[in-house]
């Protein structure tokens, strides 16, 4: 499987807190990676490293063969843009926006007309069978509606990589059932690779790989399903 992310020996220290503490990662293209660990095990600063939101103190970042964490902040900021989706555990939508407008944000960013934008838009929502709330802010959407739209925003752009941190965590569990399976498979159709960042077994299931951090290292136990 070709690797799309490749972190080596990656260090991150906040004031006397040694967050990442040597690691090194690699996702393929089209994988899924659940990164999992209690919480202060450097889950989501790993995350962020890797999207080129953090930079490491030291070690490397690659992403489809280039080097992003010495990159200055405007490349980086341009390959999230056009590279990379985020979805995160409560959605992170601009409230006074609708769902539809959220979901249209990133490709009218890229310079996509704003009806070639939105007709792509709704049709992501349509799938995700939010479409009725797509006219409603997203302050005034429920929590699984705000949560459907963001796995929309993340995935319209067919991003080479998407980010997820606790995507369900502020859902009950049927609808975080829902939510899950549908950025999974629409994740999957697009061919993104994907980091799951998780504490629930149940949602790291829906891995093709798992990786367990501790203390800012990788543990030695994983499980791999390819």
């Amino acid at each position: 499987m070709t690797a799309r992310l490749v972190a080596t020996g990656l260090r991150l220290a906040f004031g006397a807190t040694q967050a990442l503490d040597g690691i090194d990662l690699h996702v393929g293209a089209g994988e899924i990676v659940a990164v999992m660990g209690p919480s202060g095990s450097g889950k989501s600063t790993l995350m962020h490293c890797l999207a080129g939101i953090l930079r490491p103190d030291s070690g490397e970042v690659h992403f489809d063969g280039v080097r992003l964490d010495n990159q200055n902040e405007r490349k980086r900021d341009a390959i999230r843009l056009r590279q990379f989706g985020f979805v995160f555990q409560f959605g992170d939508l601009v409230p006074e926006l609708t769902l539809l407008e959220n979901v249209a944000l990133p490709l009218q960013l890229l310079g996509f007309r704003r009806s070639v934008a939105e007709h792509r838009a709704r049709a992501l929502l349509d799938r995700l069978e939010v479409a009725d709330a797509a006219d409603r802010t997203a302050a005034a959407a429920s929590g699984g509606q705000v949560q459907r739209a963001a796995v929309a925003r993340a995935l319209v752009h067919q991003p080479s990589v998407v980010f997820a941190d606790e995507p369900t965590g502020a859902l009950d569990t049927v609808t975080g059932e829902l939510v899950l399976d549908a950025f999974v498979d629409l994740a999957r159709e697009n061919g993104s690779s994907v980091v799951l960042v998780t504490h629930a077994a149940d949602v790291a299931a829906v891995s093709n790989r798992e990786v367990v951090l501790r203390d800012g290292r990788v543990a030695v136990a994983a499980v791999d399903r390819t």
